[in-house]
């Protein structure tokens, strides 16, 4: 069998990885999208269909010997975006490290060199696969030479396909396109003939040359006056779509052999360029012959252990267990760390009693005067308590620290960190229980290999604090770290551990009466439509909407006309079925979310529900909830309160207190901005979204109607997001001019706002990055970008950041506070829930004066701003009347 050479167009690849994904870049604020995208798609590429040989063709800069023949040939085309350009020096220096051969001619188009490589390889008897999306390169094909598509499932297009593809064999390619033209390269071919039609030309009568030759044959007097007019552009035309296959290119096929990588050179690229998981991937397993790990299985290593501990002031601890699930896990085994490359693991289910290793470890772990250092701690603190150990003083957390350091990394996972800080390439927890189907317990498995694996875990933890630490300090970011995240950590653990109460009852009728509401709904759209259909198919609601009612296409995706949301909004202006299926879509999500979610999620030991909150998700400082989701239950729509309603207090006679900040990110913006105007008004009482409307609108302050007060609400708030009249006039439904005209109104009474947006993001520029009011810092590289898109988006986020990022440091700061005042005061009063800028509570209804002076008492003080804080409390039997 031939052996198989793979041609790559390389620009045409880059392109489509560059269109596919949207805003991705470095630290620096270098775009990697492209090069990602590339990366991915050729490396599947290569996994699917492991190529032989492989060469990567591209443009050469300059001119080539087509746009000399014909000046305007490409001429209509964009240039390469700013952003793409200077990515193609990287893409190149990744396959370089591949050890993929690049071929770029000058005064050659790639196409030529691929035409000249494909005929030479064929000759040498290989089979040859041209990858590109490319029509042209249709021409090339034949016998030994096939196009693949690797966008389209790697179609193989071979001179069968080529006809079913293009109605001519390869060979008559050219005389198609030099009749019809090709309107991306700004080919002209004959005005009237498009491609469908020089096709039926061709079959007729067998090339161009024939066509022209007998124009008074073909139907249309138009048509023939046009062939005898553009005779000679026609054949200019065919020139130029033809491929040259006569390149001077040097190159030896033999170093196309595709073989192992540069994987230095590689992994320094992924590095830079922050592709941490192919990074990961180069990374070998690191050899752990020079750690002492220990199985602690006996008495006497137990006891010896303890005595070991006596004097240490530092202690990494990691915990085993059977479920990810803090509030449903049992208790495998316990490693400690004290010493680089020492580590002990304990196990309960080994030759020692459970009861004894706990007996003996909880002096030890609960001791305040040793500092504990963990990776996700808020986990090992939760099912430590749930075993009857709480632990003394939680000092450092990998986790937070690694995310306070980059917030914009995304992943914080003790192997991605362990690789990135100390080159290790940590023991796989798949390697000990397997995957999917075949998954086992981690107390089935051999107490060495978890002993080795635990171990491991708690040295890694241990050495990454010693790392870490510094990086804090140096950013200033120690105080931070030390005053609020950590802290906050051991209230979010006793958050998650109380859950909150759910009435499951009510949310069962919820359930069936939603499915009745979405049965009729379904009726309705299928009575609309005039027949039955899957309304969760893009594809059918597609026929449906644009086919049968010919609603007109708003946005178009890969696969077709969109349906998405923002389509269906705008045709439900036109039609009632989009709006009907709207309703649908979220009734249904609701249902599926929350209504029948929530009963399932009710933990059987406790009654009730444990959302976990998230410290390193969101890069702003936001905290955010998950398994479920309490952030994004509908607030303004009657089902979403009635959802509320089924949050309930956990014991008889007790209440619900929320405690919500009243405008808080707005007064925020005000002392931040120092602005006068607002600033007053805040301190007077006053609303100020009807102060604003006042200003706006230019009339009385008791002359604003709820029509004014809401479009200042959403200027106020668009400001705060850096939102430009575009995106205003969305919102409000009004003429981009009308929007900007609301902006000018806007800078024109908050003279501080512009002032404040200017010197922020010039500072951001200037230092690469924006700080909060606590000193949380947030890199802004999309300002660096060459894309005048990316650079907006950065100009938002650095607007915003300091504004939002400064709300979640205070509402953090109150819940520390809150939590030890409750407990100093002896109260049965608990936190449960925090949402966005509310803290929910459960109390004895008793209790309700006192908790209610507490908790407003610390949320107001938490911080002094040049404006006051207020917080709007409410209480009542559920989380919908409070």
């Amino acid at each position: 069998m031939a052996e198989r050479l793979f041609l790559l167009d390389g620009v045409s690849y880059a392109y489509r990885a560059f269109y596919a994904i949207q805003r991705l870049s470095n630290a620096d604020g270098f775009p990697t999208n492209a090069v990602f995208g590339f990366v991915r798609t050729l490396r599947k590429l290569i996994a699917d269909l492991a190529p032989e040989r492989l060469v990567a063709v591209f443009d050469p800069k300059g001119p080539t010997f087509r746009s000399k023949r014909f000046a305007d040939y490409k001429i209509t085309r964009r240039p390469m975006p700013e952003d793409l350009v200077v990515q193609m020096p990287v893409i190149k220096e990744w396959l370089e490290a591949m050890g993929i051969p690049v071929v770029e001619v000058e005064g050659y188009e790639a196409d030529d060199a691929i035409g000249t490589l494909a005929r030479r390889a064929e000759a040498a008897g290989f089979e040859v696969y041209i990858v590109s999306g490319d029509k042209d390169m249709l021409q090339l094909v034949s016998d030994k030479v096939r196009a693949l598509h690797a966008h389209k499932d790697n179609a193989v297009l071979g001179p069968d396909e080529v006809v079913e593809r293009f109605g001519v064999p390869p060979d008559k390619v050219t005389d198609v396109l030099g009749l019809a033209g090709d309107t991306s390269d700004n080919v002209p071919g004959v005005p009237g003939i498009g491609e469908k039609t020089a096709t039926a030309l061709v079959q007729q009568f067998g090339g161009l040359e024939e066509v022209l030759a007998h124009p008074g044959e073909v139907s249309g007097a138009k048509r023939q006056e046009n062939l005898r007019a553009s005779a000679d552009l026609a054949r200019l035309s065919k020139e130029l779509v033809t491929i040259r296959t006569d390149v001077p290119i040097e190159l030896d096929l033999d170093k196309a052999k595709l073989g192992a990588p540069d994987a230095e050179r590689l992994s320094r690229l992924y590095a830079r360029l922050e592709f941490h998981q192919l990074r990961d991937e180069l990374v070998e397993r690191t050899d752990t012959t020079d750690v002492d790990y220990r199985l602690v299985n006996d008495t006497e290593a137990l006891a010896a252990l303890v005595k070991a501990l006596e004097g240490v002031e530092e202690l990494a601890v990691d915990v085993e267990t059977t479920s990810t699930d803090a509030f449903r896990a049992e208790l495998v085994g316990i490693s400690l760390a004290f010493a680089p490359k020492q580590a002990f693991y304990v196990p309960l289910n080994g030759a020692l009693e459970p009861r004894a290793v706990l007996d003996a470890l909880r002096p030890v772990l609960s001791d305040p005067a040793r500092r504990l250092v963990g990776q996700n701690i808020k986990y090992d603190m939760e099912v430590l308590a749930g075993a009857g150990i709480e632990l003394g003083r939680v000092a450092f957390d990998t986790m937070v620290a690694a995310y306070l350091v980059n917030p914009a990394r995304g992943r914080y996972k003790l192997d991605d960190l362990a690789i990135e800080h100390l080159g290790i390439k940590k023991i796989p927890i798949e390697d000990l229980i397997g995957s999917g189907k075949n998954q086992r317990s981690m107390a089935d498995v051999p107490l060495e290999e978890v002993a080795r694996y635990s171990c491991e875990d708690a040295d890694t933890t241990l050495r990454l604090k010693g790392l870490l630490e510094p990086h804090l300090r140096e950013a200033a970011l120690l105080e931070l770290f030390d005053e609020i995240e950590m802290p906050l950590v051991g209230v979010l653990a006793a958050m998650e551990a109380r859950g909150v109460a759910v009435d499951t009852a009510l949310l069962g009728a919820m359930s069936a009466e939603f499915q009745k509401r979405l049965d009729a709904l379904a009726r309705e759209i299928y009575e609309q439509a005039e027949e039955s259909f899957n309304l969760n198919s893009p594809k059918q609601l597609s026929v449906i909407l644009f086919d049968k009612l010919g609603l007109p296409v708003q946005k178009r995706t890969k696969t077709g006309p969109s349906t998405d949301v923002e389509v269906l909004e705008k045709l439900a202006q036109l039609h009632p079925l989009p709006q009907a299926l709207l309703q649908y879509r979220q009734l249904a999500k609701l249902k599926s979310t929350y209504v029948d979610a929530l009963p399932a999620l009710v933990n059987p030991k406790t009654g009730r529900i444990h959302t976990s909150f998230n410290q390193t998700i969101a890069a702003t400082g936001r905290l955010s909830s998950s398994s479920p989701n309490l952030q994004n239950i509908p607030v303004r729509t009657d089902e979403g309160r009635r959802i509320r309603d089924a949050f309930v207090p956990g014991e008889p006679g007790w209440l619900l207190l929320a405690a919500d900040y009243s405008q808080i990110e707005l007064r925020i913006f005000a002392h931040l901005a120092h602005e006068e105007a607002m600033i007053e008004a805040f301190r007077r009482g006053e609303d100020i979204h009807a102060v604003t409307a006042s200003h706006i609108h230019e009339v009385a302050l008791e002359d604003v109607t709820p029509d004014m007060r809401h479009r200042a609400k959403t200027v106020n708030f668009g400001i705060i997001y850096g939102q430009g009249a575009y995106g205003l006039s969305q919102f409000l439904h009004v003429p981009v001019g009308e929007a900007q005209a609301f902006i000018d109104a806007y800078m024109t009474r908050y003279e501080g706002v512009r002032a404040y947006m200017d010197n922020t993001v010039a500072a951001a520029e200037r230092d690469g990055y924006v700080e909060t009011i606590c000193k949380r810092r947030r890199s802004v590289p999309e300002l660096r970008s060459a894309s005048n898109q990316t650079r907006a988006l950065g100009r938002r986020i650095a607007i915003n950041t300091p504004i939002q990022g400064s709300a979640a440091d205070l509402i953090k700061i109150a819940m520390i506070r809150i939590e030890r005042r409750l407990s100093e005061a002896a109260l049965k009063t608990r936190m449960l829930l925090q949402i966005h800028d509310e803290l929910i509570f459960e109390m004895p209804e008793n209790e309700a004066d006192a908790a209610r002076a507490l908790v407003v008492g610390e949320m107001e003080s938490v911080m002094t701003l040049s404006v006051p804080l207020k917080v709007d409390v409410k209480t009542g039997r559920t989380w919908g009347e409070a």
